[in-house]
């Protein structure tokens, strides 16, 4: 996470059916999957909340200046209040404890909730330094602010472990001090998956260090994603897909994948958007627009010029307003189709993601939105709306990413509920030492040990 960031997947809130079998740890890798949580039934006033929080955290997240041997593994997720956020599991500490924390690839820190955390952290778990024996404080703040609240607290060390994999002195924020009504039990901080250039707390986010120290079978990891919004029938939590950690699952894509180089130096997983329809017709894109991949945001944001083309296309739209500011409505009889295209293949997003809620009888809130990002950041921010249809991966070298074609077997998973993912001991397949001070250098470990991990568990957006 970065200064004046935000958990745009909601912080108002917070295997085989993966590819992957659920009562073994694959020999050469594992899988995350994920949950969804599905709390009760909103009123459209709670939506209308929900959907200004979400615009105020991404404004926050990307409009400040300031924000600045080899094996796999699966972490299975959980899909929370109809798609709105997906989260996983990690342990930290000397015994390991878990913690349920955000998946974001729109941020780069990872960072849970002190035991001296106090009454702001509610019930979620929280880590307690005294009990680690291996924790190291490394005397430095941490601060973050949200468009929603903040959390501040200090740097620190620990092993951390994630999907058959150990890192010993990785970085992580250990915050003390957060704004009430930020934290939903059960989860206890954020994964952030982005870049270290962006990290606030200057240290390599988790997946770098695996990525960079060849750990991986391949340096990268990829997504799947469940989609339950168009289920009447979902629970509070649902699986809500897998992250694969060190390989693509060819079980959960058809065709080949489709890289996209990320321009410059990586900061945030941005590529360029080259072309957008709706209903067929082209919608202009400047030359040079680029936008950033974020399972941490739920719907889609892009400039106001672009959004109002995008619902000039749909017959009776208009801009919402109050709470809905920045967002349109449209009639729900309409079958909204849109394809969007990086420089390779075209992709599409399913009507049923277009609409992000009904707010009467017959009018429904599109999933995408108006937000002007600051000067340097994407100015289209694509989440989870969009990545429920696609296979994405996220490559280390060359910095790129990735999408395919879902395939049957990743498909039948939506809307079919199923057991919600729980952690799991398994045996840890590399073992990795993040020497975080400069120079920033990454060795592997010369043995591989027998240690407790979660392939699972299930985190909540804030």
């Amino acid at each position: 996470m970065i200064p004046l960031i935000f958990l745009a997947s909601l912080l108002a809130l917070p295997v085989d059916t993966f590819g992957a079998p659920t009562d073994i740890v694959p020999v050469s890798g594992q899988t995350i999957s994920l949950v969804r949580r599905n709390q009760a039934p909103r009123d459209v006033t709670e939506w209308g909340t929900l959907a200004k929080s979400q615009r105020n955290n991404l404004l926050a997240k990307y409009g400040s200046p300031k924000a600045q041997k080899r094996s796999t593994g699966y972490n299975l997720i959980v899909d929370q209040l109809y798609d709105s956020s997906y989260y996983g599991s990690l342990a930290i500490g000397t015994p390991a404890m878990s913690f349920n924390v955000i998946l974001d690839t729109g941020s780069s820190d990872l960072w849970v909730a002190s035991s001296s955390c106090g009454s702001s952290c509610g019930t979620s778990a929280t880590y307690n330094p005294s009990s680690s024996s291996t924790f190291q404080n490394l005397s430095t703040s941490f601060d973050i602010v949200y468009g929603s609240g903040s959390a501040a607290g200090y740097v620190a060390q620990d092993t951390v472990q994630m999907a058959g994999f150990s890192v010993s002195s990785q970085g992580f924020a250990v915050v003390d001090e957060v704004s009430t009504g930020m934290l939903t039990s059960p989860v206890s901080g954020l994964l952030g998956l982005a870049w270290q250039s962006i990290a606030s707390s200057g240290q390599m986010p988790l997946w770098q260090t695996l990525a960079s120290s060849n750990s991986w079978d391949s340096a990268l990891f990829a997504v799947q994603l469940t989609r339950y919004t168009n289920d009447t029938t979902a629970q509070d939590l649902e699986p809500g897909g897998v992250l694969n950690m060190g390989y693509t699952n060819s079980s959960l894509y058809t065709g080949s994948i489709d890289y996209i180089d990320i321009p410059g130096t990586p900061s945030y997983w941005y590529i360029p958007l080259t072309s957008l329809t709706v209903q067929g017709s082209s919608i202009s894109i400047t030359s040079g627009t680029t936008a950033a991949i974020d399972t941490g945001t739920t719907n889609i944001a892009g400039p106001a010029s672009s959004v109002a083309a995008i619902y000039a296309q749909i017959p009776n739209s208009q801009p919402a307003t109050g709470e809905w500011e920045g967002y349109y409505s449209f009639p729900c009889s309409t079958t909204v189709n849109v394809e969007l295209s990086f420089g390779g293949a075209t992709w599409s997003i399913s009507p049923a993601d277009f609409s992000f809620a009904q707010t009467s009888s017959t009018e429904c809130i599109g999933a995408f939105f108006e937000a002007s990002t600051g000067t340097g950041s994407p100015s289209w921010i694509i989440g989870d709306a969009f990545l429920k249809n696609v296979y994405s991966v996220f490559r280390y070298n060359p910095a790129s990413i990735g999408f395919a074609n879902l395939s049957s077997v990743a498909i039948a998973e939506n809307g079919a509920g199923g057991t919600v993912p729980s952690a799991t001991i398994g045996v840890v397949s590399a073992a990795v030492t993040n020497t975080s001070d400069a120079p920033r250098t990454h060795v592997l470990s010369a043995s591989l040990s027998t240690l407790l991990f979660l392939a699972f568990s299930a985190v909540l957006l804030l």
